[in-house]
């Protein structure tokens, strides 16, 4: 006697109901995307995942070249190239999260027109090959430590909080950003300005400490502010500036920006079949 395979049974107002729900009954599917985006991103590359590792390496030395030696701005009594690597690792994250998230919808079109799933899949895989990549520049970070002889403090104890609160900034901002671009397809030109404007006003290649006090309110109204002074203050220990009301501020910002994030896409997902 042959088993019978599962019934499927398409209810009203299920996507509503159980919208959660589906997303862990749709784990494989999450895991199919993000391992597909991870195989396909450096295919027929001539030194493939390497570029996770190249792209902020150089970053990191024209910015100590320029800010470290050129303008001298002081870094905290640490070596100037870690003091900018540990800003650029969870800015590097942020800004290939943007960029994967803006076009994961548009990139499975064919896909969100077949079938139901939860959408909130798609750019969910498309942050987690971002954080792939981030793992990998990590061991940038880690080299330069031993090149320097830099032995962290118990504060990189506190190290998975502040990845946390990345991970969350990246999935706001990019849940924002995939479905406007499914609405508007302008975002494609936008993101990559956004991204460029915000690699200079977030402390990457400098300390906040050479921000002037009366601009530190509007300063810290960026997320990432809270999120790289969090990270220099894990992996720098106490030597880096680290002030709480600062990163109370960007910690808002960035639940706030998770929170609308959310609730836009889904006011949006139940179009996105017929936009795109």
């Amino acid at each position: 006697m042959t088993q019978q395979p599962p019934e499927l049974i398409i209810e009203a107002g299920r996507t509503e109901r159980q919208y959660w729900q589906d997303l862990w009954r749709y784990r494989e599917l999450f895991y199919f995307l993000a391992w597909r985006d991870i195989l396909v991103r450096y295919k027929q590359t001539f030194i493939g995942i390497l570029w996770a590792v190249i792209r902020p390496f150089l970053t990191m030395v024209v910015f100590t070249v320029v800010f470290g030696r050129l303008a001298k701005l002081p870094s905290e009594g640490v070596p100037y190239p870690i003091l900018v690597f540990s800003a650029m690792l969870p800015w590097q994250f942020f800004a290939n999260a943007l960029a994967e998230c803006s076009s994961s919808l548009i990139t499975n079109a064919n896909l969100l027109s077949k079938v139901y799933f939860p959408r909130l899949i798609v750019p969910t895989s498309a942050v987690i090959v971002s954080f792939v990549d981030f793992l990998i520049s990590g061991m940038v970070l880690l080299g330069l430590m031993a090149w320097y002889n830099f032995v962290p403090s118990w504060q990189i104890l506190t190290l998975p909080l502040f990845i946390l609160i990345a991970f969350l900034a990246a999935m706001g901002a990019g849940l924002w950003l995939a479905a406007l671009n499914v609405q508007y397809r302008d975002f494609r030109y936008i993101v990559p300005f956004i991204v460029q404007f915000g690699l200079y006003v977030s402390p990457v290649g400098f300390s906040s400490s050479i921000v002037p006090e009366q601009w530190k309110l509007w300063y810290s109204l960026n997320p990432m502010v809270g999120v790289i002074d969090g990270f220099r203050w894990a992996i720098l220990g106490q030597n880096t500036q680290f002030l709480t009301y600062e990163f109370a501020i960007s910690l808002s910002l960035v639940f706030l920006l998770l929170i609308t994030g959310i609730s836009y896409f889904r006011k949006m997902e139940r179009t996105f079949a017929d936009v795109i």
